[in-house]
């Protein structure tokens, strides 16, 4: 789907996001997702379209440290908030604990929502960095993995709250 098709706005506007650390200025309409902006204006693509209505996941980015859904959010809503997609979290090669996890526990099958449970694992854990797998089951909730590996999800954030803290 194009932003045009998107957007039932009539003006286009201009909008400075602060997207991974790094200022971008995009022009698009109020309304326009801004899993859209990020894909076609910004050539972010590993956040990825899935239902399109919030209630997938995988889609899922971090604003201001906080999980969303950016199919339901309108560009127009983030203002200047941090925004971090799935592309702004390693430091070069040296990859997240999340990420590291995710590897290590094979918690992927299609890969496809891969990057929205890592988007969501990582505010879980900058939240409360020791969850049980009740809790992290719980937090997950929004994310649907439809190669069915949510148990490998569940291990991998157990096993990336530990390398966090220094776990080997």
């Amino acid at each position: 789907m194009s932003q045009a098709a998107a957007s039932t706005a009539s003006t286009m506007q201009r909008f400075d996001l602060m997207v991974n650390g790094t200022r971008r200025t995009v022009e698009t309409y109020p309304d326009t997702p801004l899993l859209w902006v990020l894909r076609e204006d910004l050539d972010l693509t590993g956040t990825k379209y899935g239902c399109g209505e919030g209630q997938c996941g995988a889609c899922t980015v971090l604003i201001n440290n906080n999980p969303r859904k950016s199919c339901q959010t309108p560009v127009s809503a983030v203002g200047r908030a941090a925004i971090v997609t799935i592309e702004g979290l390693a430091q070069g090669e040296k990859l997240t604990p999340v990420q590291q996890a995710f590897l290590e526990k094979e918690a992927m099958q299609c890969a496809y929502c891969t990057a929205g449970f890592i988007m969501t694992s990582t505010a879980l854990l900058r939240t409360n960095p020791r969850p049980n797998a009740t809790q992290v089951a719980q937090f997950l909730q929004g994310n649907i993995c439809r190669c069915g590996t949510h148990q490998r999800i569940v291990a991998a954030v157990m096993r990336a709250s530990e390398l966090a803290r220094g776990g080997a």
